[in-house]
């Protein structure tokens, strides 16, 4: 009997040590903290462009192309560097890739032409999506039974980068000249490169299949799991509609009504920034399985948040609400996708992962696009409709959803 208490004491002991959810939370706050600093990198631009067509003596339209050509970099990697994360060890793949970050983003903070700025800025659109590696290994490192929080946690810093990123670098350029938000990035992704190099741990890769093979095989699962392009369009339809909104805010808020400076535009960005504080909150619906109730009522209320965009206009209250609760519903959505289809396959998650960002970064896109047209046509009040049709096109998809759908398969 004394033999058998022996041996559990020790146990117990362990069991006290570990936090519940099996990873500690500073590695969650590091997770989350890298993962939105690498996603500004691609925001970084937006308030710099006017700066930017002064200095480099270039039409609007032509630096219009750096925002582009940033975005089309992060695809390129989405599609072609993302899926290395299961074909090689994560953390040096992480590690190399944050180095050429670095170097692209000295490159662009030294820039004398504007070919270099596009070069550099293609480049560093391509190799942030560390951000995208980071969340599969957050997946990976979490319990089943606490993985959509843990997900949840690190994907709020997501949200909270794309929010920020604009607001930090209207401020930083007022005050030091946009080359310093280019070169301060560069020295936090080096931080952040020896940072993670000594807090993750080795993660063996999941296949030894080739790499064109691997490239396949991610276009294959999508044909293999409908929930993965189900959710892929749920996301696409809603980030549309977040991407139509910030594209276009700014003409509102920069107008007669109320006659913002862009250094305005980008604090009224902070606003939006609340959103993020849901993504734990979407994590615990997800471990419940309430993907599928969540996920419907998420649509629901993306598409009201537009409606009072829309009606209030003139209201600077009832557009800074609206902010708040469609990225409340943008991000339930994304927890919730991601949730889902990490279950698909273990062993494929970071293809996974970047199969389901392509697709709604592509209907991001696509709705910014359309929100500028919209604007340009029928002002704010069209670009309120199109923010609208959106997630009420992705609602009545989700109709068709079984309900089992969205389930976490049975445990063996």
């Amino acid at each position: 009997m004394s033999q058998s208490s022996t041996l559990r004491t020790p146990r117990r002991k362990t069991v006290r040590a570990e936090p519940a959810h099996g990873v500690p939370g500073w590695l969650i706050a590091l997770l989350a903290v890298a993962t939105g600093t690498t996603v500004a990198n691609l925001y970084y631009a937006q308030p710099l462009l006017s700066s930017l067509r002064d200095v480099f003596h270039i039409s609007t339209a032509t630096a219009g192309a750096l925002i582009t050509l940033t975005q089309v970099g992060y695809v390129i990697g989405m599609l072609f560097l993302v899926p290395l994360g299961d074909r090689l060890e994560k953390r040096s793949l992480i590690t190399a890739l944050l180095t050429i970050t670095t170097l692209a983003l000295v490159a662009a903070g030294l820039a004398t032409g504007f070919p270099m700025l596009l070069a550099a800025s293609l480049i560093s659109g391509a190799t942030s999506v560390v951000a995208q590696i980071l969340v599969p290994l957050a997946a990976s490192l979490a319990p089943d039974h606490a993985r959509g929080r843990i997900v949840g946690r690190v994907m709020s810093g997501l949200l909270t980068g794309i929010l920020l990123s604009r607001t930090l670098s209207s401020l930083v350029s007022d005050i030091a000249g946009w080359r310093v938000v280019y070169l301060g990035s560069a020295i936090l992704m080096a931080v952040l490169a020896v940072a993670l190099r000594a807090a993750l741990p080795q993660h063996a890769r999941t296949t030894s299949m080739p790499y064109h093979h691997v490239l396949r095989s991610t276009v294959k699962l999508v044909r293999t799991h409908p929930a993965l392009l189900r959710r892929g369009l749920y996301q696409a339809a809603m980030f549309g509609a977040f991407s139509a909104f910030w594209t276009t805010v700014s003409y509102v808020l920069t107008g007669p009504h109320f006659h913002y400076s862009p250094v305005g535009v980008g604090v009224f960005a902070l606003v939006g920034a609340a959103g993020a504080a849901i993504a734990p909150l979407a994590g615990h619906w997800a471990d419940r399985r309430l993907t599928r109730r969540m996920t419907g009522a998420a649509l629901a209320v993306a598409a009201l948040a537009f409606g009072v965009a829309g009606f209030g206009q003139r209201s600077i209250v009832l557009i800074a609400l609206a902010a708040i609760v469609l990225d409340m519903a943008v991000q339930t959505t994304l927890i919730l996708g991601q949730h889902t289809i990490y279950q698909l396959d273990p062993n494929a998650r970071a293809r996974l992962n970047s199969a389901f960002i392509a697709t709604f970064f592509l209907g991001g896109a696509l709705g910014s696009e359309l929100g500028s047209i919209a604007y340009h046509a029928g002002g704010w009040g069209a670009v309120s409709v199109l923010g609208t049709a959106l997630p009420v096109l992705a609602l009545l998809y989700w109709v068709t959803e079984h309900r089992d759908a969205g389930r976490r398969p049975p445990r063996r």
